[in-house]
């Protein structure tokens, strides 16, 4: 099985950051597939972001032909419904896959996220994909995207207390990390806190093996079709 794990920015180290997450957790026999956009902004924050990634993201897309699943490793699940319609295979967003793992295991979950422009398109997806009522909060840490790849303490510090937060004032059960560039640090928060702490990338991963394992792809009728 090859998974495609496309970061839609063109920022590598972020790029390597997911593609050891995705491969720590796939199945020996999964090949992941780690690759950025060639054109387009060197992060996301943010809708004019989102909507200036999508020409790269489809065209590397359209350089892995040979692949049985996409994982689109951006939590605002950048430009998921225009690869779906390019493609056959099972295409998942790391926000979607996220939330749903956390509606499986919890009652109500918090996304720790970075800017607070982000804020307003994941509380929308939240609301698309059905989830809304699950979400406690949606918390913004202020941390810009690229400042998660210089691997400062006081970053991680303002993670943990938007965390500890989310713990004691919205009395959530569980943590949805808000950023592929937040992957490292899954199971370190999670030790530490005593909750689930979620991964896109990983629940992403995950969820496209399971895709795969069961022969489904995306449905050409309807929404996704190119008739």
């Amino acid at each position: 099985m090859k998974i495609l794990v496309i970061n839609p920015n063109t920022t590598t180290s972020m790029t390597d950051k997911i593609a050891t997450a995705a491969r720590d957790i796939a199945r020996p026999d999964t090949e992941i597939i780690a690759a950025n956009s060639q054109e387009g902004p060197a992060s996301i924050q943010g809708f004019l972001d989102v909507a200036t990634c999508i020409p790269g993201l489809l065209a590397e897309v359209s350089r892995h032909p040979d692949v049985d699943a996409i994982v689109i490793a951006c939590f605002d699940d950048t430009g998921v419904d225009a690869v779906r319609t390019l493609v056959k295979v099972p295409v998942l967003g790391i926000g979607e896959a996220a939330y749903h793992a956390a509606s499986m295991i919890a009652n109500k979950f918090s996304v720790i996220t970075t800017l607070s422009r982000s804020v307003p398109g994941l509380e929308n997806n939240l609301m698309r994909y059905g989830l809304a009522q699950k979400c406690a909060r949606v918390r913004a840490t202020d941390i810009p995207v690229l400042k998660l790849e210089e691997g400062d303490p006081a970053t991680l510090f303002k993670i943990r207390s938007e965390i500890r937060e989310s713990i004691e004032q919205d009395k959530t059960e569980a943590i949805v990390l808000g950023c592929a560039g937040m992957a490292d640090l899954m199971a370190q928060l999670s030790e530490e806190f005593g909750l689930p702490v979620i991964d896109g990338v990983a629940a992403g991963v995950t969820f496209a093996e399971a895709l795969v394992n069961n022969r489904l792809g995306t449905s050409k009728i309807g929404a996704y079709s190119t008739d």
